[in-house]
C-alpha cells in the first residue's frame, strides 16, 4: 500500500498497487496506435471467461522516490513507435497525477509486438 497523504485530519489514504496498474492500463489503452496490452497466461485465461483485466501488461514498483511503471504493449502496424510510446508515457503520467496525486518517477514502455491486421479484417477479405 502507498500512503498518499498522512496530513489528512480524518485519517490516511492508501492506494493499492493494483489500483495504479488499472489506471495505467486504461490510460495506455486509450492511446491511438495501441493494439493491445501484453499479459501473462493467467490474465489471458481470465479474459476468455469474460472478465476484463484492465491492469494487464502493467507492472508497478513502489520506490522511495515515487512510482515506477513498466508497460508491455503491442502496437498496430504502421504507427510511429517513438510517437506512440511517448503518448503512452504522457497519458499514464497525466492520469496518475490527476487521479492519485502520486509522483511517477519512470514510465518504461516495452513494445513486445506489432499487430499486422485485426481478425475482423481477415474475415472481411474472405
Amino acid at each position: 500500500m502507498l500512503n498518499v497523504s498522512e496530513d489528512l485530519s480524518l485519517g490516511k489514504v492508501e492506494i493499492a498497487p493494483e489500483v495504479i496498474e488499472v489506471i495505467a492500463g486504461i490510460a495506455a489503452n486509450e492511446v491511438s496506435g495501441v493494439a493491445q496490452m501484453r499479459g501473462n497466461f493467467a490474465s489471458n485465461v481470465t479474459e476468455r471467461f469474460g472478465k476484463k483485466n484492465h491492469g494487464k501488461g502493467v507492472k508497478v514498483e513502489l520506490v522511495d522516490e515515487g512510482v515506477k511503471i513498466d508497460v508491455y504493449s503491442v502496437l498496430e502496424f504502421g504507427v510511429s513507435i517513438p510517437t506512440v510510446a511517448q503518448k503512452i508515457q504522457d497519458n499514464i503520467q497525466q492520469a496518475l497525477k490527476n487521479m492519485t496525486a502520486l509522483h511517477v518517477t519512470e514510465v518504461n514502455v516495452h513494445i513486445v509486438g506489432v499487430q499486422m491486421e485485426s481478425k475482423e479484417d481477415e474475415t472481411d477479405i474472405k
